[in-house]
């Protein structure tokens, strides 16, 4: 079968390929054909040259809703024709943080379009147990189920509790994650952005309690008034903006949480006298685990998410090279992008 590809050879340089696919399968593998390709700001930060762990020339694409093609064998978890979501994080199973449920944290990880190539193409081979299926939802709704992990599996990790609130630094997809599973579980969500159009979104489609677009000024002081004298019990910052991250320990309440869900190349500084006569708790969140997958499937399927507002914009697979400048574009106000194959 013919396959086509697209490879993203240096910084802004795409290139449409074609090669035969071997069908020949491993132990445990399964050949899928990819149907969405959800895009994000991983790809966008390849597409600019600012991705970290990112090497060229890669094949981007690790949101995906894909089609059982093929099985190396019969499996009671999967039938040729069902409906996937791909789960892009290709871990070792034998490794420390592997051996202690931690398989987003592998030693090994290697993560699809990012360390490997991706879905970007017609077809691809997966390992079987990174599928996770659903006769209900659309590959559009399949090709989401990735970054709303990250931000199911950032709430989890911090354990936030109904009492708790919560303030969200950063509105892209990651952000607007977080504010989804928090609001699921019943939390006041603050969110506060530069992007006036995806704090509407915030509020409109996903109910956050207040929205703030802050000037250059915006100290923690104003946010005190805002919160009838309090601060935040729990702050997730998916920026991955230095300023931000480093602004973000001034703005936490005294005892509370910080959880850093965006990722900036570089080192991080913090005032430790702050740090400590706060007795502020600091995490860092990474990907999502396979049965976070499971479970958003399954509050998808019980119309507990209504992923249908998310997808703002889209263009065809040979369209792409040319959609994608367009896309990072903040005028154009791209909640998610969507490639159809």
């Amino acid at each position: 079968m013919k396959n086509k590809y697209l490879v993203l050879n240096q910084p802004g340089k795409f290139e449409r390929k074609e090669n035969t696919i071997d069908l020949k399968l491993s132990e445990g593998e399964a050949l899928v054909k990819i149907k969405k390709i959800g895009v994000c700001g991983t790809d966008y930060h390849a597409f600019k040259g600012n991705q970290p762990f990112f090497t060229y020339p890669r094949v981007l694409g690790h949101e995906l809703g894909a089609e059982v093609i093929k099985l190396q064998s019969e499996s009671d978890d999967l039938a040729i024709g069902d409906r996937v979501a791909v789960e892009p994080y290709l871990n070792c199973g034998r490794c420390q943080p592997c051996l202690n449920g931690k398989s987003n944290c592998c030693e090994r990880l290697k993560v699809l379009g990012v360390h490997v190539d991706g879905g970007m193409a017609t077809y691809l081979k997966v390992p079987v147990n990174k599928l996770h299926r659903s006769s209900l939802l659309s590959y559009d709704h399949l090709a989401t189920i990735e970054f709303l992990g990250i931000g199911a599996h950032a709430v989890e990790r911090s354990n936030i509790k109904k009492s708790d609130t919560v303030l969200v630094i950063g509105a892209g997809p990651i952000g607007l994650s977080v504010v989804q599973f928090a609001k699921l579980k019943g939390i006041k969500v603050v969110v506060i952005d530069f992007n006036k159009n995806r704090l509407n979104f915030a509020q409109s489609q996903l109910k956050a309690d207040q929205i703030i677009c802050p000037d250059k000024d915006f100290s923690p002081e104003k946010l005190r008034e805002i919160l009838n004298g309090d601060l935040p019990d729990a702050i997730f910052d998916a920026t991955g903006n230095k300023a931000s991250m480093e602004n973000s320990f001034n703005f936490l309440c005294s005892g509370g949480k910080l959880i850093f869900v965006g990722l900036f190349i570089g080192d991080i500084q913090f005032n430790d006298p702050l740090f400590h006569k706060n007795e502020i708790t600091l995490m860092a969140t990474r990907n999502a685990l396979p049965n976070e997958f499971k479970k958003i499937i399954q509050l998808m399927e019980k119309k507990k998410i209504d992923i249908n507002q998310w997808i703002t914009h889209s263009c065809n697979f040979d369209e792409f090279p040319n959609t994608i400048g367009n896309w990072i574009d903040p005028q154009q106000m791209v909640i998610k992008g969507m490639i159809s194959l």
